[in-house]
């Protein structure tokens, strides 16, 4: 059995690598995110976004940040083999909309805000108030839960390596080369 620091660093790739697929994903085609889990479901890029290029010893670290942020500086870190540590979220749907950062090393949570709920004026207002935020986390943990199962599958599989991995390289030089084009 591997000890929980050996397993922890020798893995910790895989959430780093979920993130760049997830912003791939979330570029070029959402339904391979959640299969047909919900057609009403949107999920953008928020406003921040930290990759990481380690070259042996050295790591060089990429924050983007800002409302108006552009994501060229990310497609040149791409590039150059940085991965995703980092990324906000946005989820819409119905009349919701989620938003939190998801870091790659633990796919923990943090700066989650959600729709606000109606005006608190009785002890069931409350009650109502509290079930409908667990219902949005929830619903939060539900679809990473799903979009990270559909990573994992494909992560494992052949077609990783003999297509998706080529796939999102050649995103990557095509993102590049249509922002020199255009800048």
């Amino acid at each position: 059995m591997l000890d929980i620091a050996v397993a922890y660093n020798r893995f910790r790739f895989l959430g780093h690598e979920f993130l760049t697929w997830l912003f791939f994903a979330i570029d070029t085609d959402e339904a391979i995110l959640f299969g047909k889990i919900d057609n009403n479901i949107r999920i953008d890029i928020g406003n921040k976004m930290v990759l990481e290029n380690r070259k042996e010893a050295e790591a060089e670290k990429i924050v983007i940040s800002g409302e108006q942020a552009g994501l060229e500086e990310a497609f040149v870190a791409l590039s150059k083999g940085a991965l995703i540590t980092e990324i906000n979220l946005i989820i819409k749907y119905e009349n919701s909309k989620l938003q939190f950062t998801l870091k790659g090393e633990s796919l923990c949570l943090g700066s989650i805000k959600l729709s606000e709920t109606g005006a608190l004026e009785t002890s069931q207002d409350l009650e109502a108030a509290v079930l409908e935020k667990i219902y949005l986390y929830e619903k939060i943990f539900a679809l990473l839960d799903k979009a990270y199962e559909s990573f994992l599958d494909l992560r494992i599989s052949d077609q990783w390596k003999n297509h998706s991995a080529k796939k999102m390289k050649d995103w990557i030089g095509d993102k590049n080369r249509l922002l020199k084009k255009n800048g």
